[in-house]
């Protein structure tokens, strides 16, 4: 237990913060979450990426969706002021880069563990296809204070001893826990990929309550499908919520065998992967950052290696039946061989919630 809490992927230069940006002072900096200064300053980067001007901005309908669930740094707080309460509250994440923008649309932090950045982007993409916002702003962020949390984490055997989330892998023991924030710009418009159809359900009755459920997220993948108006043959990569977990990952490969790779009726390579062998897993930022990685492969044009993957495990074998299905886990050292045009990306909750997007 103790090894295998011996590690995470932590973010350098998280004290820094250019506060008179954002119009806060010094006092209330000091007891600012860094998790909301990491949102400050990745969401305005992303607006700005979109092509929107703060002076644009200023009382649009443009909504705000921040995925959130560590609340660590209260334990942590080096002092209290007027300040503290809305330097640690969920509530104040997102409400932060509306006030600081004059934004008038929506403005929500959704809980609901590793697939709260994932569930965020399906408010957001609802309020845009409804037309309760002009744009929307999704962002999703996580970082660790305490060792509690890690502690309780590999207790339960959930965490790598190895220090790698060796996702698909033989020697796949455990996830590592990650710090991340990630901020995209949903517009009716698209700048760099297109989210055509989301989904979120839950896992409802399984082996218990962190347990996933195969055939929950097979429901899943096929709402999602059904949402983007999108056939199974018309994907070229799925990246998946798997971590490294020899229950989890498993059990997922084989509902994307089932409803993304049998109903195939055309030959084809389906390339699965999981950006968590790169980053670690960042919990309730790493829906977003699977995005990312999949918008990344459609600008290359190819699916990426799986980082740290060397041998398949033979219980990811099984569950998909390589050998007789078109699909591919590109190694570390090869490059996925499928053209990828579109895809989908899929977020597991430790409470149940599971989301997935088409891209």
């Amino acid at each position: 237990t103790v090894c295998a809490a011996g590690h995470g992927a932590f973010l350098r230069g998280v004290e820094l913060f250019d506060h008179a940006l954002f119009g806060i002072s010094l006092a209330e900096t000091s007891t600012m979450d860094p998790q909301q200064r990491l949102l400050l300053e990745v969401g305005y980067g992303a607006l700005h990426g979109g092509g929107l001007l703060r002076c644009e901005l200023l009382e649009s309908s443009t909504a705000v969706y921040v995925g959130v669930m560590s609340t660590e740094f209260r334990e942590v707080l080096p002092h209290r002021n007027a300040y503290a309460m809305t330097g640690t509250g969920h509530c104040f994440a997102g409400g932060r880069l509306s006030y600081v923008l004059g934004l008038h649309g929506a403005c929500e932090a959704i809980d609901v563990a590793c697939s709260s950045a994932l569930v965020a982007c399906h408010s957001a993409q609802r309020a845009l296809q409804l037309g309760e916002a002009c744009d929307a702003l999704v962002a999703g962020v996580n970082m660790m204070f305490v060792p509690a949390t890690l502690v309780s984490y590999a207790a339960a055997g959930l965490t790598s001893p190895s220090g790698k989330s060796l996702v698909f892998d033989a020697r796949a023991s455990g996830f590592v826990r990650g710090e991340g924030c990630g901020a995209g710009v949903l517009q009716a418009a698209p700048v760099a990929a297109s989210v055509v159809g989301s989904a979120v359900r839950q896992d409802g009755r399984s082996a218990s309550l962190t347990a996933p459920n195969g055939r929950a997220q097979e429901q899943l993948l096929h709402a999602v499908l059904s949402d983007a108006a999108t056939a199974p043959a018309q994907l070229q990569q799925v990246e998946a919520a798997a971590n490294g977990s020899a229950l989890g990952d498993p059990i997922e490969v084989g509902a994307i065998t089932a409803a993304l790779l049998a109903p195939r009726d055309v030959l084809g390579v389906l390339v699965i992967g999981s950006v968590k062998g790169n980053l670690g897993h960042t919990e309730s930022a790493s829906g977003l950052m699977g995005l990312a990685k999949l918008a990344s492969a459609m600008r290359r044009g190819h699916g990426a290696p799986n980082a740290q993957l060397t041998v398949l495990a033979a219980h990811v074998v099984t569950a998909v039946g390589v050998g007789r299905r078109a699909c591919t886990f590109a190694t570390q050292l090869s490059t996925a061989a499928a053209s990828v045009q579109s895809g989908t990306v899929s977020s597991f909750g430790l409470g149940g919630t599971i989301a997935s997007a088409v891209v």
